[in-house]
């Protein structure tokens, strides 16, 4: 069964990336910033800085989902280190960098954007991509052999998450300040298709397929340049994923699964004892790890994490 979704359904993997620490990434992001003292303060810093991670990232797939056709980072004028220090037709030959320019092809008066949602917005117009396509952020990594079963089922992608309600519809959360990070980029996308409740997923690789954006937003272009004009994250934007699985649920072509089989850390205040615990013990049942904002992360724990990584992808 497994081999048969293979070769009906080429699957590709699809990568977000930018190296932040970039003097010329630093240059181009300035004039768009009206308080240049914000461009190094860690909360602004943290969704640009890295610390080599796109590398653990794409070994992982390299490794644990071997069926994977070819493997996409999306950059602005930018290469890993790594890349440009292998054979590339040797360990990375499925690896292709897809500039900003390419996805952004008929649209450049949006170039450049330093956010992650008109990028995730136009991933669907990469060249070549496979209409199934897995997105990854740099911070999602692979721990265990994958299937393409475990991302898709007969073609329909897989769904990790459960059904909440709205923020506006909890009594508690009407006294509390409005937040508008990616929880509420969800509900926006629930709501912009007339949902009454959304599907909170994860922070788990995404099964995505590219007809769904093509059709969506091809017949509601206003949506989509809507959601992609914002230099920066913006409370009017829906997350571009949210929309697809949205739009998947409504049509009933997805599948639902509760086990996240996902390991998430997104900070670093526990002791080093429960972080190697975690890694060696709780990850043998998981498939996907997530490590949120590794760059501010403690340097002792940081130095037992690396090596952990580099030793799980060998």
């Amino acid at each position: 069964m497994t081999r048969k979704i293979h070769k009906d359904h080429p699957i590709d993997a699809v990568i977000l990336w930018v190296d932040g620490n970039d003097n010329k990434h630093k240059e181009k992001i300035r004039p768009y910033v009206a308080n240049k003292e914000t461009i190094n303060s860690k909360k602004f810093r943290t969704r640009f800085d890295q610390v080599n991670e796109i590398k653990f990232s794409i070994d992982s797939i390299l490794k644990y989902a071997p069926f994977i056709r070819n493997v996409y980072i999306v950059t602005d004028e930018q290469t890993p280190n790594f890349l440009t220090q292998e054979e590339k037709g040797n360990t990375y030959n499925k690896v292709t960098i897809v500039d900003h320019k390419e996805i952004f092809s008929g649209y450049e008066e949006f170039l450049p954007t330093f956010n992650c949602r008109p990028i995730e917005s136009c991933m669907y117009r990469i060249p070549n991509l496979a209409e199934h396509f897995i997105y990854f952020n740099d911070d999602f990594f692979l721990i265990n052999e994958t299937k393409p079963s475990d991302f898709y089922h007969n073609g329909l992608p897989i769904l990790r998450g459960k059904w909440q309600k709205y923020d506006s519809d909890i009594f508690y959360k009407k006294f509390k300040k409005i937040r508008y990070g990616h929880k509420a980029a969800q509900q926006k996308a629930a709501r912009l298709l007339g949902f009454k409740k959304y599907y909170n997923f994860k922070h788990t690789p995404h099964p995505l397929r590219k007809s769904t954006f093509e059709h969506y937003f091809n017949t509601n272009k206003d949506v989509f340049l809507e959601n992609i004009k914002y230099k920066f994250r913006d409370k009017a934007q829906f997350t571009p994923q949210g929309l697809a699985n949205h739009i998947e649920i409504k049509n009933k072509t997805c599948v639902f699964e509760r086990d996240l089989r996902l390991m998430y850390f997104r900070s670093y205040k526990k002791p080093l004892i429960w972080y190697k615990h975690k890694l060696n013990k709780t990850a043998k049942g998981k498939l996907f790890l997530g490590l949120q904002s590794l760059d501010l992360c403690p340097t002792p724990i940081l130095n037992y994490i690396i090596p952990w990584l580099k030793e799980r992808m060998r």
